[in-house]
């Protein structure tokens, strides 16, 4: 989408129209919600929805805002709070997978995190690099060069996993049935009519994730989620549920959004092939685009829920005790008062790495952000560098986007490429 369509788009859209497409999550605006997240951040920055879930949500678009959200300690993480909106959004089968870090608020997120971060080391992290790169390279080795092949189930989606497999302990061959679970909580959605597909595939995952578990317990090996099973701090160990959903959201975070994150990246990159070419001249120059495709299309479009523990007011909207709030980092990436042309990507932007809130922001930044950049830099520099003229197999205009209603991700639908197209 060039600046000057964006543009357009969101000139043509009222403040009504927008909160009205974002509230009913349309395929439109799955598409493309990017005018959409323009006019609200122009029109109604913090903008109550009335999703079809029917809980009433506030949803941010402005970057300052958003930043400021992410660490004001007002806005709980800990969804037991909200338990009755909760479950109104979830069911009842998200409940036992969501005992974990991501989803509590201190003291209990200050041990858990601190119980994560002893074994989730950078050093754990540094040691997978050769074998990062060897799962690149088999990958790569299996798709066919002078035929389209879709990149993402055949190398964006395998690479984060088998990583992250390794990293936790997955055996090879439990690794597809676990991706498969995992695929249908991120792509069905979170509306009342996938719920059924929701607690079967979340079910499954931990009931797989409670025998895995056990089993480390009684086979220890050297992989993290034996460190975990082990691990304690001052004030203890992880409890059986803490345990399975901390391996439950390590699992699902730490390759669903890298795999999305490739893709994007990749799509972006050969849409611009000025971008592309300033892109790979040396490793820095990589780093650098890799930090700025984080803030143009970032995989993770809006954080997980918070709810207000008590009236907040946030640009002179109330925001009441109860209320659920979603923070569009999309939205906050895009926003002119932060970043200069944001609907253009400019891989030589100066300090985005220091800026950009892809990782979150606060005391819930991402665990798993030096996994998901070394993953990102293999990825990419060795697919352009076997590949020089890898090449879009269609128009970039014609790229699909996931279009189910409240999806875990901003990505493609598919990434069809012709890796040697001479």
């Amino acid at each position: 989408m060039t600046q000057a369509f964006a543009s357009e788009e969101s000139e043509a859209l009222s403040a009504q129209e927008a909160a009205a497409a974002a509230s009913s999550c349309s395929r439109e605006f799955r598409a493309d919600p990017h005018p959409v997240y323009a006019a609200l951040r122009e029109s109604a920055p913090v903008c109550p929805l009335s999703p079809p879930h029917g809980v009433q949500t506030y949803l941010i678009t402005r970057y300052d805002d958003a930043r400021a959200a992410l660490a004001d300690p007002r806005l709980s993480k800990d969804m037991y709070g909200a338990i009755d909106a909760y479950h109104r959004i979830f069911g009842d089968s998200s409940i036992a997978l969501d005992d974990n870090m991501l989803f509590s608020d201190p003291p209990k997120h200050t041990r858990l995190r601190r119980i994560v971060g002893s074994t989730f080391t950078p050093k754990r992290v540094e040691s997978l690099r050769a074998r990062v790169q060897q799962i690149t390279d088999d990958l790569l080795d299996a798709c066919p060069t002078t035929e389209t092949v879709n990149l993402l189930p055949e190398f964006c989606f395998p690479l984060p996993l088998h990583v992250i497999c390794e990293l936790l302990g997955v055996p090879e061959n439990e690794r597809k049935q676990a991706q498969e679970w995992s695929a249908t909580v991120a792509q069905t959605g979170f509306g009342p009519e996938a719920r059924a597909k929701l607690e079967i595939a979340e079910g499954n995952l931990r009931d797989y994730l409670v025998d895995l578990c056990a089993r480390k317990r009684r086979e220890p090996d050297g992989g993290l989620l034996s460190a975990l099973v082990t691990a304690q701090d001052q004030e203890g160990a992880l409890t059986d549920g803490e345990l399975v959903s901390t391996a439950w959201v390590l699992l699902f975070a730490g390759h669903k959004s890298t795999a999305y994150q490739i893709g994007n990246a990749v799509y972006h990159l050969l849409s611009r092939p000025d971008q592309k070419e300033l892109a790979l001249k040396d490793e820095s120059s990589l780093a650098a685009a890799i930090e700025e495709v984080f803030r143009f299309e970032t995989s993770v479009e809006n954080s997980t829920f918070r709810y207000a523990k008590e009236d907040v007011v946030i640009r002179d909207t109330l925001i009441p005790k109860g209320a659920l709030v979603q923070i569009s980092i999309t939205g906050a990436h895009r926003d002119p008062e932060m970043f200069a042309a944001p609907d253009e990507m400019d891989v030589r932007r100066p300090n985005v790495q220091a800026s950009h809130l892809a990782f979150g922001h606060g005391p819930h930044y991402c665990v798993g952000a030096p996994l998901a950049r070394l993953e990102m830099q293999i990825a990419l520099g060795t697919l352009f560098a076997r590949h020089p003229q890898v090449a879009l197999a269609q128009k970039p205009e014609d790229a699909r986007w996931m279009t189910v209603p409240f999806p875990a991700f901003r990505g493609l639908a598919e990434l069809p490429v012709v890796l040697d197209p001479s």
